[in-house]
């Protein structure tokens, strides 16, 4: 038994999509980014604090960083980029 030629290539199509899904690319930038950022902002030392008035931005922009990362990446697995659809 042989697939249906129409069918492999959907298949494909719909693969390719998912694995170049631009949410993906941005979510993991953001995650990765965010990592970085908020490790910075951990190891902040009280000079770096006192520059900012006493708010720890790396920290709290690399906490945005990561929640941005989720939200994409949780939408990218949530709506898949492309849907099969029904056919009559």
């Amino acid at each position: 038994m042989s697939d249906d030629p129409q069918n492999t290539r959907e298949r494909r199509s719909a693969t390719a999509s998912r694995l170049f899904d631009v949410r993906l690319v941005i979510g993991g930038l953001f995650a990765v980014y965010g990592l970085v950022v908020t490790v910075a902002g951990l190891s902040a030392s009280d000079a770096d604090l006192a520059k900012a008035e006493g708010i720890n931005i790396n920290l709290w922009t690399g906490l945005g960083m990561l929640a941005l990362a989720a939200f994409f990446l949780v939408w990218a697995t949530v709506r898949p980029a492309n849907r099969t659809k029904e056919r009559p």
